[in-house]
């Protein structure tokens, strides 16, 4: 086999060794474009599951570096004013990194590939037509691949330039944890990511948001003065040691994704391919992993065709994962001054957790005293607003307020439409759906989207509120709910607009009734489908009409005694309609500015908060984003919240798109929760997120970083209506509500789950990673 590797760092040497060690008789060459002690940037960083997969990969390369490293278990977060003083130091043990010189380990794979017989050559510029005869050519030239972008129309590299500037510095810090310095200046607030890779020299690579950038004039300054201007920033932390340059440019990170990762015989590695933003970790990481994924496709057998699909196929999941956690570290780093105003250790929890591949069950696993502490915060900041809360109970179980209405606990169970409803009555599968997640233990049980006009309802299955029989059945829901379980019941008003007159859900989700529609609205007249019915565009007295049936509906539900009243403005139903660019193409005061779409929202909001009584919450629900191009703005999502919350909307219940049948959303775990974040703690209002929250460990992890302050969980309340009490017991929190009905099943439920917890945290302790750290351990290594 002929295997020609163009580009020699990590990712290259790697897989040339891995392959010439399995395959001695192949014929392999690193080209490299650099002399062979040539390195830009200083260290690189690898966690002990990387280390593992090294050693397995390859032990005498492992051994090679093991040697070498400056290990550490612990990251240290500090916190600083603008005068410099300490606002908050935390250091969070259980992790478990090791930081290696980049000059290093580029000696160690060059001394490793040499004695295998791989042939290296260097200082020289090399195209895949220079070796004709190879099978295999590794694509591993770097962030900026000539490769790549010479088949640029083949690979469909997508490049998103993050707004941040970075630089990466040296020092000669010494320094015994991965550590974070934030600090505040007049500028704005720059963050140093800072780990030592060998005795005497540490990295530092310096960021900041692109305004306090500018206000700090780096845009004019040369490497040197950049230096200085940040030993000055980062004096306290540096301690009288300088910062080194080598090539330290001010650059912004690419996130980098390409479509494809080969072409013929040709294969992308590394950087080449995809990007990972460095608050993740090394991109020298991701790069090696890619090299013992490609060695593993072809240990699987094949030709280069076939190993090259395996590689790809059985690869990719993993880098769009590690690129997904990327993403959303990187957001956190870019919006910091959000968190500022937190408590430092509330504001230390969600750098812990900013990426959700850390979470609160894990910490407590790693750091219970940091857990521990937080927990404490928390609770603190629930009892400074008056309210009876626990430093012995997470997050989770903590009580919240608003208005004159105040909840047992944070676990919310989200609307879900049924769709089961005669003539918009709720019947008797519904009375057993809400009361049996009262009963569950839930703090808050939310309705589905209730519908207030017959003309309104999405399919003929939806509940409605526009007579006295609706009324009645929802009274009695009500009553059952408050008799018996400490639940407080939210019901959500909503007008389907141009997504109305449709099948059931399970007969073809918003697929047009093909007979026995019903007349539809917009706020323009655009279909949903092609095929659907086309709305009418609404009138002034079409909006006089629906407003006065909301305010109808709401005094309905005075009478019927539910707690909050929300008002359903997302997934693109006939309010969203109004709000999202996409489906208000209107000429009129309605249409153009979002100040302009928000009139008829607001104005139906206000009239129904003018009928609803003053001591009860009501919350809106909105789609955040539309999840396609030419939708929602961040701005307008910020305008949103802020016009609802000036109009006396005490929460925003944060979901996103729906809006247009062609979006593109982006699903994963939490997958929403960025914009509850950015709605609570830059519109100033409280949010409750929801989507694909699955556990109590999210839920917490999510309340603890300050992202929102509820969580709404649909398809685990579904399968599991005592999702709150099993999440008690979990936790230990003996107090939720039980119906005396119910209390031995309690009590069993509290003894099972506090024998469980034990074996499980004996079992995670016996199963955590063997420690990397050399014995005896440098002095470098943290203190344990």
């Amino acid at each position: 086999m002929r295997i020609a590797v163009i580009g020699g760092g990590p990712a290259g040497l790697y897989f040339a060794i891995l392959m010439k060690r399995d395959h001695p008789g192949a014929r392999i060459t690193v080209v490299e474009r650099n002399r062979p002690d040539d390195t830009f940037g200083f260290g690189v960083v690898f966690s002990d599951a990387t280390l593992d997969a090294f050693k397995a990969a390859d032990e005498p390369s492992y051994r090679a570096i093991a040697r070498s490293f400056a290990y550490w278990d612990d990251i240290e977060i500090i916190r600083r004013g603008v005068d410099g003083a300490e606002q908050g130091r935390h250091r969070i043990g259980g992790n478990g990194f090791c930081g290696c010189s980049r000059r290093t380990l580029l000696m160690l794979l060059q001394d490793r590939a040499r004695a295998l017989g791989v042939e290296l050559e260097f200082r020289r510029e090399a195209q895949p037509e220079d070796f004709p005869d190879a099978d295999l050519i590794v694509a591993a030239d770097g962030i900026n691949s000539p490769i790549r972008e010479r088949w640029r129309d083949h690979f469909q590299p997508e490049t998103d330039l993050r707004p941040n500037r970075f630089a990466w510095m040296g020092s000669t810090r010494p320094l015994d944890a991965f550590t974070f310095c934030f600090r505040e200046r007049p500028e704005g607030i720059f963050i140093a990511h800072a780990y030592q890779y060998e005795a005497g020299a540490s990295t530092w690579v310096l960021e900041t948001d692109p305004e306090t950038f500018a206000r700090a004039g780096l845009a004019s300054m040369g490497e040197e003065d950049s230096a200085r201007f940040l030993e000055s920033v980062f004096a306290e932390d540096l301690q009288g040691h300088r910062l080194i340059t080598n090539r330290s440019l001010w650059r912004r990170f690419p996130m980098i994704r390409c479509a494809r990762w080969t072409r013929g015989n040709v294969v992308l590695l590394g950087d080449a391919k995809a990007s990972a933003h460095f608050s993740i970790g090394s991109g020298t990481k991701l790069a090696m992993e890619d090299a013992i994924a490609l060695h593993q496709a072809f240990q699987a057998g094949g030709d280069v065709a076939a190993c090259l699909t395996r590689f790809e196929t059985a690869r990719r999941e993993d880098v769009e994962k590690t690129q997904h956690a990327a993403d959303v570290s990187l957001v956190w780093f870019e919006h910091v001054k959000r968190f500022w105003h937190f408590d430092p250790t509330r504001f230390a929890f969600g750098v812990m957790t900013r990426s959700k591949a850390i979470t609160w069950d894990n910490l407590a696993l790693r750091a219970p005293g940091f857990v521990q502490e937080t927990q404490q915060v928390f609770a603190a900041d629930a009892q400074a607003k008056g309210l009876p809360a626990s430093p012995r109970k997470p997050p989770l179980f903590q009580p919240f307020a608003l208005r004159g209405m105040q909840l047992a606990n944070r676990i919310v169970v989200s609307p879900m439409d049924m769709y089961s409803a005669e003539e918009g009555v709720p019947g008797d599968f519904h009375f057993q759906h809400y009361t049996s997640r009262a009963l569950g233990g839930a703090g808050l049980v939310f309705t589905e989207m209730t519908c207030i006009s017959p003309d309104s309802r999405i399919t003929r299955g939806c509940t409605g509120l526009w007579n006295d029989a609706q009324q009645a059945a929802w009274t009695r829901i009500v009553d059952f709910a408050h008799r018996h379980s400490a639940a407080k019941l939210c019901l959500q008003l909503g007008h389907a607009g141009r997504k109305g007159a449709t099948k059931l859900m399970w007969d073809g989700i918003d697929q047009p009734l093909e007979d026995g529609g019903w007349p539809i609205v917009s706020a323009s007249p655009i279909p949903y489908f092609t095929q659907s019915q086309v709305p009418r565009e609404m009138t002034r007295a079409d909006m006089d009409a629906v407003r006065e049936d909301f305010v109808a509906a709401t005094r309905r539900a005075v009478d019927c005694g539910f707690d909050m009243l929300e008002l359903h403005c997302a997934h693109g139903y006939l309010l969203a309609s109004f709000l999202s660019p996409l489906t208000n193409i209107r000429a009129d005061e309605y249409g153009g500015s979002v100040a302009n779409r928000l009139r008829f929202p607001l104005e139906v909001f206000r009239a129904m908060r003018a009928a609803w009584p003053a001591d009860r919450p009501m919350s809106v629900r909105i789609s955040a984003t539309d999840w396609k191009a030419g939708g929602l703005s961040e701005d307008d999502c910020i305008a949103i919240a802020r016009a609802f919350a000036a109009e006396g909307a005490d929460l925003l219940d944060v979901s996103t798109g729906q809006t247009v049948h062609d979006a593109e959303p982006v699903y994963g775990r939490m997958f929403q929760v960025p914009w509850s974040d950015m709605i609570r703690n830059e519109a100033g209002i409280a949010t409750m997120c929801v989507g694909n929250i699955t556990t109590a460990d999210q839920a917490n992890t999510i309340l603890a970083a300050g992202r929102a302050d509820l969580v709404a969980l649909a398809r685990p309340h579904l399968t599991n209506p005592f999702f709150a009490m099993q999440a008690a017991a979990q936790y230990g929190v003996k107090d939720i509500a039980c119906p005396p009905q119910y209390l031995w099943g309690k009590d069993a439920l509290m003894r099972n789950a506090a024998r469980d917890q034990a074996d499980l945290r004996e079992l995670r302790l016996k199963a955590r990673p063997r420690s990397h750290a050399p014995d005896p351990a440098p002095a470098s290594r943290a203190a344990e």
